[in-house]
């Protein structure tokens, strides 16, 4: 492959794309080979030769389209992955769901059967363009090799622009053998007049929010994945010490604000801390930045900061009073909206007055110190939270990624995560995320620590990565929490459906992991006692190659604090009974004065208000 490719160089579409891909600053490519995609892999083998690409193969596209995802994630930059056609491609479509719910920019390249077999039920032919609509930012069919250059340019722009998503590029196999004048398109060059992401937040709103801010006696900071996004990690800090504002986070939005800050509350929301849960339902002002309203969130909606003001802030207009209409919608980059806020705030002397705050968080700080999160301590058992508070103490630093249920949860509640840090599927809710996406992470940062914590029915969806890991090496730290179960159907159904565990016991077939992982090549660890858990992890983290590591935890343990569905965030079970509290009431406090009362109560037994 020519480093430096000149005007009208005689070429073909497979060269076209990947100096295209050269030209944006691509590194590596996840993916796998098939016959459509296979001139396009002919020219990646001659890139990979003169060390420009590598492409880093996966055990299935599914794997590739997460470790890309992951990659993204971890360094603001687009990942791309590779797939063939047919079932190539739609191994590639929940990887793709995944990117497009929590809105990471991939750039998902597919082979595709020939021009004039399109539409004849070819071998191994499907519309992935009309499967993947749904799913995607944009989609192309590249017709004409001619438009190659101009398609992967707009594809970057358009993944991470605006807000950001996975952009679909199928290829017909004869447009990458076609050869033509080839022209390149420089990053940077392309403009696409009806595509024109506001970025700039209205001066009138954001006035308006600088008023309602300098007002505000129980604010609170609700931060979310385009916080991450927009890197705006300084400037939700200095808003939020500036007022003595309290932080908390979504799941996406872990990492966007330093959570051993006295002002970080956690995440809230259904698995959320008792206190951010507690201090969204009484807010006077609610800021939401980069945020959804997700109904993991939100809970009942119409309960979620029923008392509150709102103040809004998202790149995407469609976010902005899609579940609640807030008093001041501001469209625009969160980071460009907060510099206006910041600069605003200054221009105008807007002192805090830290002295009508100080009760809130006084009262905050009580819920803290009341319903802290519970690591139960057993004698010859490991509870799954202490596994998380350990990996926490020995690698606090680290890239962590999960996958999903139970463990994702104590994840979440025990993991103190800096920017980018922590990469989960969120919206989706994908199970076999999380070992391919630490691949992704770890490729994209070989000198930092990665570590994925799975479950023992979640790290089986995508567990052929580990000849992924063993083959190049990829030094990857897998902790499976192993209960033998898909623990958080089983809570549900413990709670919700009378202990009827339908399909949800996963001890029958499950493998020996640590004769698995050696099976690939790679280290294996089994841990059985408490004893064991801090000498494992010291060995597991200080081992230079790919881990896997199964934990053998308690059963029948449960996440908590937990917001059943159709209630609101304040009515939360599994928290530490108060000892005026019934044993089966729910807590709940008064909206008036504040005092501790369970929900069978109509009346607040202090001040009389009706509950």
């Amino acid at each position: 492959m020519v480093t430096n490719a000149k005007l009208n160089q005689y070429a073909t579409g497979s060269y076209a794309l990947l100096d295209s891909l050269r030209r944006h600053g691509v590194k590596h490519i996840f993916g796998y080979p098939g016959g459509a995609i296979l001139p396009i892999y002919d020219e990646l083998y001659r890139a990979e030769s003169a060390g420009f690409i590598q492409h880093i193969l996966v055990r299935h596209e599914q794997g590739a389209a997460h470790a890309a995802d992951g990659y993204a994630r971890a360094t603001g930059q687009v990942g791309v992955c590779f797939g063939t056609s047919g079932p190539g491609a739609t191994n590639l479509v929940t990887g793709i769901a995944t990117a497009h719910m929590d809105s990471i920019p991939l750039v998902v390249i597919t082979g595709q059967v020939s021009r004039a077999a399109i539409g004849t039920d070819a071998f191994q032919e499907t519309d992935i363009y009309g499967i993947t609509l749904p799913i995607v930012k944009h989609s192309y069919v590249v017709r004409d090799p001619k438009d190659m250059a101009r398609i992967v340019a707009e594809a970057f722009h358009i993944a991470s622009t605006g807000r950001p998503g996975p952009v679909l590029v199928d290829i017909p196999k004869d447009v990458g053998l076609e050869e033509f004048n080839y022209v390149p398109v420089d990053p940077g060059t392309i403009r696409l007049p009806g595509y024109r992401p506001t970025v700039k937040g209205n001066p009138r709103q954001i006035q308006q929010a600088v008023h309602l801010i300098c007002h505000a006696t129980q604010p609170l900071l609700y931060v979310g994945g385009g916080a991450i996004a927009a890197n705006a990690h300084g400037e939700v800090l200095e808003l939020a010490e500036h007022f003595q504002i309290p932080v908390t986070t979504t799941l996406m939005g872990k990492g966007a604000f330093d959570e051993n800050h006295p002002l970080s509350l956690g995440m809230l929301g259904m698995h959320g801390t008792a206190y951010a849960n507690f201090a969204v339902t009484e807010c006077d002002l609610l800021i939401a930045v980069g945020a959804r309203f997700d109904d993991r969130v939100t809970g009942k909606l119409d309960e979620f900061a029923a008392r509150a003001k709102v103040i809004h802030i998202d790149i995407d207009p469609a976010e902005v009073g899609k579940n609640r209409l807030p008093e001041v919608p501001i469209v625009g980059d969160v980071r460009l909206v907060l510099v206006d806020l910041l600069r605003r705030i200054h221009e105008v002397s807007a002192n805090p007055q830290h002295h009508q705050i100080k009760p809130w968080l006084h009262r905050i700080n009580t819920w803290r110190s009341d319903y802290p999160l519970q690591v139960p301590q057993y004698d010859h058992k490991i509870s799954p939270q202490s596994v998380v508070v350990e990996l926490s103490r020995q690698a606090p630093h680290a890239y962590y990624t999960t996958d999903v249920g139970q463990h994702q949860m104590w994840a979440a509640q025990f993991l103190k995560n800096g920017p980018r840090r922590w990469i989960s599927s969120a919206g989706l809710g994908t199970m076999g995320y999380g070992m391919p996406a630490a691949m992704g992470v770890k490729v994209a940062l070989p000198d930092e620590e990665v570590i994925c914590v799975a479950g023992d029915a979640s790290i089986l969806m995508n567990i052929q990565e580990l000849g992924t890991l063993a083959q190049y090496g990829i030094s990857v730290k897998t902790v499976i929490i192993n209960n033998g179960w898909q623990g958080m159907v089983r809570q549900w159904q413990e709670a919700f459906y009378q202990e009827r565990y339908s399909a949800s016991n996963m001890e029958m077939g499950m493998p020996d992991f640590v004769l698995l992982a050696n099976a690939f090549g790679v280290k294996g660890i089994l841990v059985e006692s408490p004893d064991q858990l801090a000498g494992a992890i010291t060995e597991m983290l200080a081992h230079p190659g790919p881990v896997l590591m199964d934990v053998r935890v308690v059963r029948d343990e449960n996440c908590y604090p937990m917001v059943a569905p159709g209630k609101s965030n304040a009515q939360m079970i599994g928290l530490p009974q108060l000892h005026h509290c019934s044993t089966t009431a729910e807590l709940i406090y008064c909206p008036n004065c504040g005092t501790k009362t369970v929900t069978t109560n109509k009346f607040c037994p202090e001040c009389g208000t009706k509950l």
